[in-house]
């Protein structure tokens, strides 16, 4: 089993990889931060086989605590490690910063100097990573994250400022982050370099846009494409704001004499989700498509699902139970139509294969049972 200390713990990526590395029977972690003290740090880093040293200060009151959080504590932890002869592997989170002339950057530079030099002399492994706009769960907002902040007010209906709506981000998630540093604690001898931790590039006036349509969705119904990653990373950020008792919302139902319905997700991507509840004796649908095609699922109640090819005398029925779980797909070319047969109301989970489009529905009327059209 490994031991792994985490610096800066209670931090954003600190908390992120420790709920990560948690998960590993392998690896056992050690705890540091403000709250701790320098003994503390003393005996944690020399039981560590790994440590992500993660803490530090980006946006102090006093520009001196640079030069005390970042290149102070890093110097601290070195000398522990030299006088006791430890040589763990070092993971540490620099940033691009490093590369400009301000007071930041020069205190993670020299940090990184600081970590070269224990590396070099005591012959531990090290990997630096220079970070840039991390995003995810848990970033602090109105900070040094435009995301987090972002995310913070529109979840909160809050206004936002966008002072250039065409300044390029280049943005990486957390997760992805922390998939490199266990690939390198694994790993250390094949330590990933930062340029391939998976970025994205948009402008500041796209991120907000996408924000606010997350923000939109309980209204629209409309899920972006989530089959880009940075769609999936970015809508769960957004949800990592809300606060518990913002996690419901309501649906647009529609009632009539036959029960209710209810759209609930809709995309071109995907189509569209909705749920009915049906009446006992009440039969839904009685149309074809041409090109749409659907799902039904009956969650509750017993249901019967007739089925005619329009150019067809033949009808096919398939009883559903809600307590099956019986998907039935429902062809192009074939009226359908479902029927509550049991004492209660049914329960029905639709999908389709295109949202619906009130200038191209692609939904013609016609009974399924002849007899009924006479």
């Amino acid at each position: 089993m490994k031991t792994a200390l985490i610096t800066g713990v209670h931090g954003f990526i600190g908390r992120n990889l420790a709920a990560h590395l948690n998960q590993r029977p392998d690896v056992r972690v050690l705890r540091y931060d403000l709250d701790n003290t320098d003994a503390e740090l003393a005996a944690m880093a020399a039981e560590a086989d790994v440590i992500f040293h993660l803490a530090g200060v980006n946006r102090p009151q006093d520009p001196s605590q640079f030069s005390t959080g970042n290149v102070g504590l890093t110097e601290s932890l070195c000398r522990v490690l030299t006088e006791r002869r430890c040589r763990p592997l070092v993971i540490f989170s620099s940033s691009i910063q490093a590369e400009c002339d301000n007071a930041y950057g020069r205190s993670k530079r020299r940090a990184e100097e600081v970590l070269r030099q224990f590396a070099d002399q005591s012959g531990a492994a090290l990997a630096i990573f220079r970070l840039k706009n991390v995003f995810g769960k848990w970033c602090r907002p109105n900070y040094n994250s435009v995301v987090a902040t972002f995310c913070h007010h529109v979840a909160h209906d809050l206004p936002i400022e966008i002072s250039d709506p065409d300044r390029q981000l280049e943005l990486i998630h957390v997760d992805d982050v922390i998939a490199a540093f266990l690939a390198t604690m694994d790993c250390p001898t094949s330590v990933p370099h930062p340029d391939h931790i998976n970025s994205y590039t948009l402008t500041l006036g796209d991120l907000a846009g996408r924000i606010q349509f997350f923000h939109e969705m309980r209204r629209s119904l409309a899920a972006p494409d989530f089959s880009v990653r940075f769609n999936q990373q970015l809508y769960s950020t957004y949800l990592s704001y809300l606060e518990p008792s913002q996690c419901e919302y309501g649906l647009n139902v529609n009632s009539d004499a036959r029960g209710s319905l209810a759209e609930f997700l809709k995309s071109p991507t995907f189509g569209q989700i909705f749920v009915s509840q049906t009446r006992p004796g009440v039969t839904r649908g009685n149309h074809y498509h041409h090109v749409k095609t659907e799902k039904f699922l009956v969650l509750a109640g017993s249901g019967l699902i007739r089925l005619r090819r329009i150019d067809s005398d033949e009808t096919h029925e398939i009883p559903v139970r809600g307590a099956d779980y019986r998907v039935v797909d429902i062809p192009p070319g074939y009226t359908h139509s479902i029927a509550n047969v049991g004492p209660g109301e049914m329960v029905t989970l639709f999908w389709a294969s295109e949202p619906f489009d009130p200038d191209r529905p692609d939904t013609y009327f016609l009974p399924v049972e002849l007899r009924a059209a006479a």
